[in-house]
Formats: structure tokens, C-alpha cells, sequence
């Protein structure tokens, strides 16, 4: 179905802020639109209001036609308790939802209930939309073909993280919505994953909007950038792709600084003349009040008729001033601008693996014969399921081992951002959390520090897992801040950063000088941060490249 969804004047915040105001958007058939703008810009706000699960505070929606399927994929896919696989599919695919309404819609036919034929009709033609009638033969085709080699009727949350992300894949490209919103659908794949997704993407013919964190992703995705400038208060839809996004938006800024700054230049140096002319106005006023006695007429009419030119040319500079078109100040970014404190250093060998083995059901992990170094830069790649994981909770110790010996060296301090951001996952408050991992800090400086991470006086007493994916992601790292570390272990630290912030990591690993073992899948971070040794996994064995 060629569908096309149109916002018009949009307009959503919180509480007393604002996210934006007097949002146009039309996403029309092919459209594949991208997303940006810092955490908490609104940008998952403003996909749920396209999917019209929450409503605006101002502004309408409209789709064409009103009987099209609209698919949100939130980007963490709920597990929930007791659902099996092929539940979930269905779940995420809108089949089960389409299967309740035509189920409804059979028994009132049966019934004969006033105007069945016509709900019937419409609840067939949506089930078959969406792929309804043949989705499970399609399901284990696709299940099969991304390495998900599970029963379906196996429950969602006895899966691996690994299997969880392959399932949220296959209930993606086993949609068959009208137009599609992903929000952050890249995380947690693997390389293959996310060159499947970018094939699903770039091959709909239905329009899309997606959030997402991976530059490298929107570039060779996205043909449309819609950026959400919390900052400024500005929404800016840019044509081109990410790329001429990046370009373009540099490009914006510089002249909006430079046109402030020709604006501030020139009112200053008004203001400048009409001070000086002001002065010279009443220094003649106090000329002539002191030579006011002086007999000659004539003198006197000089100095009046200087002082009411003194007066008149001020008043002329003065209204040059109120006819300038001010230009406000472009207000400064909210930036991480983060650091990874240092502890001393560790001794020569940080962690070793000796014949390490570890088998877990159908898993076997090993044997694997392995050493970290002081200052090696590990850059740890390989598929969902292969063992990355693993073998970071071999290395730190806390793999209980079938066969082998795991040993970390002395005076070695480790630093983690796990994958499930698991510290701040609790029912404790952000502030209690992260306190209790850092209790010689005061309870003002962990605030001091998380507010420097975007986590304020909002967020400090919310429980721990009440925050985003992104702030338990921000907390994490400012945790890295609190307490020196010499073994800094990131596993795919950029799931559910912004862009901003991810810049900002980069840029702090290039300064850290400890040892690093950094698990990602994001292509631009692996070219931008320095490693000095690539260790890849595959079904449980370790490889140096």
C-alpha cells in the first residue's frame, strides 16, 4: 500500500520544558528518514507521537490512507515473561494484535451483530497486510537464515543477549507495516545484522523514520536528516543524506556565529559613538552653562548650536541601534566533555587465559590461550553468540571455568561498561547506585558529576532502572570519571549514546594510556579509536588478526 504520513505544527515536552514546537514532517513511500539530536531532544517522543501511541500537546497527524499499518519497533524490544519466540514475532510484527481484531470480528459475524461484514472485511485485509497468513513458514526461514537455531516456541527470556538481538532482527525484517519508525534498531547487532538491516532498509519502498546511533549506519541509509536542536530550540529537515547532513549543519553554524558576531560588532560600535556623542552633547551643555554670562551673543549661539548637533547626531546613532535586526547568540551545545581518571599502573601482565574452557548448554567456550599486556588496546569483534562476552568474564574472573586457570595481575584496577549497563538496573535510586560504587565521594560531588553527564536534579532520585537506556548509558561512564582505573572495559559502550557523546568517548580513549578491551560493532568507532592488537571471536575460539 503507497502510504504517505503527514505531522503538521507538533508540537511535545515535559512537564514545563519544551522538545519542540511547530514540527512539519512528511514522510512520503521510499522516504528513509533520520533522526538526530542529543539524548532527550524528543526524538523517541516524536516517534511515538508519529505512531500515535501518545498524543501532542499541539498539532495533527494525518495518514493516507487512515487504514494503513504504521509499525513502531521501540528500541528495546520487551521480553516478556511466559511469551515464546513466535509470540514475540507475531507481537512485534503486528500480527497478533491483527489476529485478536479478526478473531473478534469472526464471533460477531457469528453472532450477527450490526455492521460484522464490514469489521470482518477490514480485519482480514489488515491480518493479510500484514503478512498474517504464511508468517510462521516465514519465520523459521528467516530465524534460520540470521543463525537463530531455536525452537520457536522457546521462551523469549531464556535466550541469550546475542539470540534477543537476533530475534528483535528477524521481527524487523518480517514486518510488513506501511511506514516504518525504528528506533535505535542497530544496537546489539553484529556485522552481519546490520548489513541485513541496511539491505531491509534501503530496499522498502514504504517510508521509514529510525533513530540511530551508528554513523556509519545513516550513512548509508538515510536520504533525509531531520535534527532536533534541543539547544537552540530549532528543528532543521536537511535533503542529501548524513554525510551532507554533517557538512551542511557545520556550514549553518559558522554563519550563524559569524552573523552574530557581525551584529555584536556593529551594535557595539554604535553604542561606542552614541556614548562619545552623548559626552561631547554635555560638555558643551557645561560650556555653556559656565560662560553663561559672557556678553557675546554670538559665542553663545556657537555653543548652542554645536550642543543640539551633539544631540541630534546621538539621537540619529541611537535610532541606527533600534532599527538593527537583532540576531540572538547561538547558544552553546550541551557537551560531554568527559575523562577517564587514571590509576596507577598495573604490572606488566594484566589478565591471562591458560587453556581456559567453559561450556554452558549447547555453548563451549575455549580452549583459549591468551595474554593481556600493561597498555595493549584490545579491539574485540565478532558475531552475536560467538563468546565475546564470554571471554571478557573469563579475563576479569567471572567465568566459572570447566578446564584451564584465569588470573588478573597485580595492582590492576578494572573500569567496565557492561552490555546490560547492569550497576544501574536496580530499584535504588541513581544517586544511591552510584554512591555505593563510589562511597569515599560525598553525595554533592555525585551529583556535581552526574550533572556534568546530563543527569540532573530530574534523574538523581528516580530508580536506578526507571532511566533510558542512554542515561543508565551516561551513568555508567561517569562512573569511569569517579574512579581511577588501569583496565578500561567497554562492551558496546556506544548502544544508546547520542552522537555527541559518542564523539566525546573517542575522544576520551585517545587520551586514556591504561590497557583498553573495547567489544564494539560500530564501523566508525573501530576506525577511530587506536588499538594496538584485534582479537575476533567465532563459536567460542579466539583468534589474533
Amino acid at each position: 500500500m503507497s502510504t504517505t504520513l503527514v505531522a503538521k505544527d507538533l508540537a511535545a515536552g515535559h512537564g514545563d520544558r519544551t522538545l519542540f514546537a511547530g514540527l512539519d514532517l512528511v514522510v512520503a513511500p521510499g522516504d528513509v528518514i533520520g533522526l538526530v539530536g542529543a539524548n532527550g531532544a524528543g526524538k523517541s517522543t516524536l516517534l511515538r507521537l508519529l505512531a500515535g501511541l501518545d498524543t501532542p500537546e499541539e498539532g495533527t497527524l494525518r495518514l493516507s490512507p487512515p487504514t494503513a499499518n504504521v509499525g513502531h519497533l521501540p528500541q528495546e524490544p520487551e521480553r516478556r515473561p511466559g511469551e515464546t519466540v513466535r509470540a514475540f514475532l507475531a507481537r512485534r510484527t503486528g500480527v497478533a494484535e491483527a489476529q485478536a481484531a479478526l478473531d473478534a470480528a469472526t464471533q460477531a459475524l457469528v453472532d450477527g451483530a450490526p455492521g460484522a461484514d464490514d469489521a470482518y472485511a477490514l480485519g482480514l485485509d489488515r491480518w493479510l497486510a500484514l503478512g498474517g497468513a504464511d508468517l510462521d513458514e516465514r519465520a523459521e526461514e528467516v530465524t534460520a537464515s540470521l543463525g537463530l537455531d531455536v525452537d520457536l516456541d522457546r521462551h523469549m527470556t531464556s535466550l541469550s543477549g546475542g539470540q534477543a538481538a537476533r530475534a528483535g532482527l528477524a521481527s524487523l525484517l518480517l514486518s510488513r507495516y506501511d511506514v516504518f519508525l525504528l528506533d535505535e534498531p542497530t544496537n546489539d547487532l553484529d556485522l552481519d545484522g546490520l548489513a541485513r538491516l541496511e539491505s531491509f532498509v534501503t530496499g522498502l519502498r514504504a517510508g521509514t523514520v529510525l533513530v540511530s546511533h551508528d554513523r556509519e549506519f545513516l550513512t548509508r541509509t538515510v536520504d533525509k536528516v531531520l535534527e532536533l536542536d534541543l539547544a537552540q530550540q530549532q528543528i532543521t529537515l536537511y535533503g542529501g543524506g548524513y554525510d551532507a547532513y554533517l557538512e551542511e549543519r557545520e556550514t549553518a553554524r559558522r554563519h550563524a556565529r559569524e552573523e552574530y558576531e557581525q551584529y555584536a560588532d556593529t551594535r557595539a560600535a554604535l553604542e561606542a559613538r552614541a556614548n562619545v556623542q552623548r559626552n561631547w552633547m554635555e560638555k558643551g551643555v557645561r560650556n555653556a552653562r559656565r560662560k553663561s554670562t559672557d556678553n557675546d551673543k554670538i559665542g553663545r549661539k556657537l555653543r548652542a548650536e554645536s550642543t543640539e548637533k551633539q544631540a541630534a547626531k546621538a539621537r540619529q546613532t541611537e535610532r541606527l541601534i533600534e532599527r538593527l535586526d537583532v540576531v540572538e547568540e547561538p547558544r552553546k551545545e550541551w557537551e560531554l566533555r568527559m575523562e577517564i581518571a587514571a590509576a596507577p599502573r598495573s604490572g606488566a601482565v594484566v589478565a591471562t587465559l591458560r587453556g581456559a574452557e567453559a561450556r554452558r548448554g549447547a555453548f563451549s567456550f575455549g580452549p583459549v590461550d591468551l595474554q593481556i599486556d600493561w597498555a595493549d588496546r584490545v579491539a574485540i569483534t565478532g558475531a552475536n553468540g560467538s563468546g565475546k562476552s564470554t571471554l571478557l568474564a573469563a579475563l576479569l574472573g567471572r567465568l566459572p571455568l570447566d578446564a584451564g586457570a584465569a588470573s588478573l595481575g597485580p595492582g590492576v584496577v578494572v573500569g567496565e561498561v557492561d552490555q546490560a549497563r547492569g550497576l544501574f538496573l536496580g530499584t535504588d535510586t541513581l544517586l544511591d547506585a552510584f554512591g555505593a560504587a563510589v562511597p569515599e565521594m560525598e553525595p554533592a560531588d555525585v551529583r556535581t558529576l552526574l550533572a556534568k553527564f546530563g543527569l540532573k536534579a530530574a534523574h538523581v532520585l528516580r530508580r536506578a532502572e526507571t532511566l533510558s537506556p542512554g542515561e543508565r548509558t551516561r551513568a555508567a561512564l561517569a562512573l569511569l570519571q569517579a574512579r581511577g582505573v588501569n583496565l578500561l572495559v567497554l562492551d558496546e559502550p556506544t548502544n544508546h549514546l547520542d552522537l555527541p557523546a559518542i564523539e566525546q568517548l573517542e575522544s576520551a580513549l585517545d587520551s586514556y594510556n591504561g590497557t583498553l578491551l573495547l567489544v564494539t560493532h560500530d564501523r566508525r568507532m573501530l576506525d577511530a579509536v587506536a588499538v594496538t592488537r584485534r582479537l575476533e571471536v567465532r563459536e567460542g575460539r579466539v583468534t589474533e588478526r
